[in-house]
């Protein structure tokens, strides 16, 4: 072993003995049906929430594929005890913040409070999840904001390209496969408020609901409080886990056009067949990371650093949370560049393929990755997210104190053996979004 791979295996080995008993320090408790997770840390008078509940857009079918956004927007205008102003007074007067976002499979809450201020927070949370009043008059301008929301996304280059690609790779009635943002924007004409409310009824409740409260935590008095304020809770579904489905297609190129661009956002992937619990997982992030994390991953030091042809670009696996995801590339580049950044990008993507990484590059990615979790867990609100996203893919708490174990294991052979297992240049989707040089 040389000086450099000597150096950087101590220092995995360092940073992984630094991260030794996490999850002994984690109290996690059933309250109502919730999946309650608490972790008290140093930090004083600082508390974070963050909660997870299955009523993403995944959820919403064909005739309504707006109708999770919309009931997700809903929540914090109202309730049957407050209207919006007074919920907002409530959170100004003590400094803390609520908010809830949609996304693929899930409803995300995050909320940040003092101490002193923590059960009013989570009264104020289950009180909007529970019960919401659905005013038609905000009804009405949720409609109104998501529209525009989803007309400014058509004039982006990156979720145009994202959107085709995650088309192209998944197929019918798998839950990573997004409606189109013209499908969303016609559904606003019909979907109704009694949509939202069916829609609510159906899928919110305590069950697969998973609450993380990180910080300077007074234990018995939020518990007591929770108690209180979700009893009686009933309802809620498990997140979309179908088996495997495969790939919506073969290798392919698909183009969208976008007038006035400056730039133009690829997307080179395919469908990996993984799941973040499966073993091959990791291996493959590793490899991954190799590739295209960050101005250290081979593309950017090749196709921007050394060949000026790229603003930015990057590797990563993406989406397989709760079901199989995909692995993608992600660039963006100047339209008269596009031709000799999409053929560089592809021979390094086929170079690392072929020949795999080096014994270096994995020793000083493994640093990195290790590295990078433990600067993640240094603040209340990078704990909480960390402790959700690993619930959420299956892992037991005791994974925050494996995972850099997992990571430090690793093998060359392991990384290089998931490159080929799992994916191939030859069966990649291709989309480019924006202004497209004409055809030579």
């Amino acid at each position: 072993m040389n000086s450099l791979r000597y150096i950087l295996a101590l220092s995995v080995l360092s940073a992984t003995n630094a991260f030794a008993g996490i999850a002994d320090h984690v109290v996690r408790t059933k309250i109502a049906g919730v999946d309650v997770i608490a972790y008290p840390t140093a930090v004083k008078d600082v508390v974070t929430i963050y909660g997870s509940l299955p009523a993403g857009d995944a959820f919403a079918g064909e005739q309504h594929p707006d109708v999770a956004t919309l009931t997700g927007m809903m929540l914090d205008k109202g309730t049957s005890t407050a209207d919006k102003f007074a919920i907002a007074q409530q959170l100004e007067s003590v400094g803390a913040t609520i908010s809830f976002n949609v996304g693929a499979q899930t409803l995300g809450v995050r909320a940040k409070c003092l101490r002193k201020d923590t059960p009013t927070i989570l009264r104020l949370i289950v009180e909007q999840l529970r019960r919401p009043a659905f005013p038609a008059a905000e009804f009405e301008k949720a409609k109104r904001q998501l529209a525009g929301a989803l007309q400014r996304s058509l004039e982006d280059t990156d979720s145009r390209a994202a959107e085709a690609f995650a088309r192209a790779v998944y197929p019918a009635g798998h839950p990573n496969r997004p409606a189109t943002t013209q499908e969303m924007l016609s559904a606003l004409d019909h979907t109704e408020l009694e949509d939202v409310k069916a829609f609510y009824a159906k899928y919110y409740g305590p069950a697969h609901f998973t609450l993380v409260i990180v910080g300077d935590l007074d234990l018995p008095k939020i518990q007591s409080q929770l108690r209180r304020d979700l009893a009686g809770w009933k309802g809620g579904v498990d997140a979309l886990r179908q088996a495997r489905a495969g790939t919506a297609g073969g290798a392919r190129e698909e183009k969208v056009a976008m007038a006035d661009k400056t730039s133009v956002s690829i997307v080179l992937g395919q469908a990996s067949g993984l799941r973040y619990a499966d073993a091959d997982s990791i291996p493959l992030r590793v490899g991954a990371a190799v590739l295209g994390s960050g101005f250290t991953g081979r593309l950017m030091q090749i196709v921007r650093d050394r060949e000026g042809l790229t603003y930015g670009i990057g590797a990563y696996l993406d989406n397989d949370t709760f079901t199989d995801g995909d692995w993608r590339v992600s660039g963006s580049f100047a339209p008269q560049l596009l031709d000799k950044g999409i053929a560089s990008t592809r021979r390094e993507l086929e170079r690392w393929w072929r020949d795999g990484i080096t014994a270096d590059e994995l020793a000083a990615r493994k640093t990195d990755l290790i590295g990078s979790y433990k600067v993640s867990l240094a603040t209340t609100d990078g704990m909480a997210s960390v402790m959700l996203r690993f619930i959420q893919r299956g892992k037991p708490l005791s994974w925050l104190d494996d995972y850099p174990k997992a990571v430090a294991a690793v093998t060359l052979e392991q990384v290089n053996g998931a490159i080929h297992k799992y994916l191939n240049p030859d069966k990649m989707v291709l989309v480019e979004a924006g202004t497209l040089p004409a055809a030579k």
